[in-house]
């Protein structure tokens, strides 16, 4: 089996600016990252721009697969319209290569026939504009109970249905894939897959939060190092990117060894 691909999402460092950032990838032997637009003071939302990243991006030699993500985007409004053009216009002038797309995650939007139907609308609003740029959408069900696109046979089957096969692909998320509870796998249309653990003892599947992800170690309930080994086995090869939300991740002293432990863990397991 070649060596895995893993990568690197800013959330698993989010205090770190985005030149430290590139420079703990490199450090881990990652070459590729993904950026955020939801982290204070940083960038996107510190205002640095999209020439800087590049030049930084290319410094370090680094490959930015996403910019992690265009929220609610199949609640299609002239203002989602906007927010996706002027995330688009970055991620292809910073040289990303694919920007996420994240549904509205409130419990909204849930009803059979109106998620399909809003899903599509988005979809077939959002590939133009992603084709002209040279962009890839990569949409990330989430697993969540009140979220309004759970199931990626869901977002298959709309990607399917808009012609979008070359504009779109899905994220598969270990995580959001552990609470959906869907046994599919996609991998053919896999484009990225997010990996976390959980480890807390006792917090029910349906009560797991972004704040109980951690990086992958021995104790993990997703199963991460079967979910990588299924993906792995239908075809899928591209980047396995760390994207923990817990504080206990983002408050470590030692960042890199924390991250290496895990690649660690799951080179031996999977």
């Amino acid at each position: 089996m070649p060596p895995l691909d893993f990568a690197l999402n800013h959330m698993t460092a989010p205090g770190l600016k985005l030149d430290a950032f590139f420079a703990l990838a490199v450090s881990l032997g990652m070459k590729a990252v993904e950026i955020r637009n939801d982290l204070d003071g940083n960038a996107i939302l510190d205002g640095t721009t999209p020439a800087e990243v590049k030049a930084l991006a290319e410094r370090h030699g680094v490959t930015i697969i996403s910019i992690n993500a265009l929220q609610r985007f199949n609640e299609w409004t002239p203002t989602r319209a906007a927010e996706a053009k002027d995330l688009i216009d970055y991620a292809s002038a910073c040289g990303a290569r694919a920007l996420v797309l994240v549904p509205k995650n409130d419990g909204t939007g849930q009803a059979d026939g109106e998620r399909q139907a809003n899903l599509r609308t988005a979809l077939t609003a959002l590939k133009p504009l992603l084709d002209a740029a040279g962009i890839i959408g990569l949409v990330e069900p989430l697993g969540f109970e009140i979220c309004s696109l759970r199931s990626k046979r869901e977002a298959a089957e709309a990607i399917r249905a808009v012609g979008g096969e070359a504009t779109f692909r899905l994220v598969h998320d270990t995580f959001h894939h552990h609470l959906a509870g869907e046994p599919d796998l996609f991998a053919g249309l896999t484009g990225l897959v997010h990996i976390s653990g959980v480890e807390d003892p006792a917090v029910s599947v349906s009560d797991m939060r972004d704040g109980h992800r951690v990086l992958v170690g021995p104790k993990d309930r997703l199963d991460n190092a079967g979910q990588i080994r299924a993906l792995l086995a239908a075809g899928y090869a591209g980047p396995l990117s760390f994207e923990p939300f817990s504080p206990s991740v983002h408050d470590v002293a030692d960042p890199k060894a924390a991250v290496a432990e895990s690649v660690a863990f799951l080179s031996a397991n999977i």
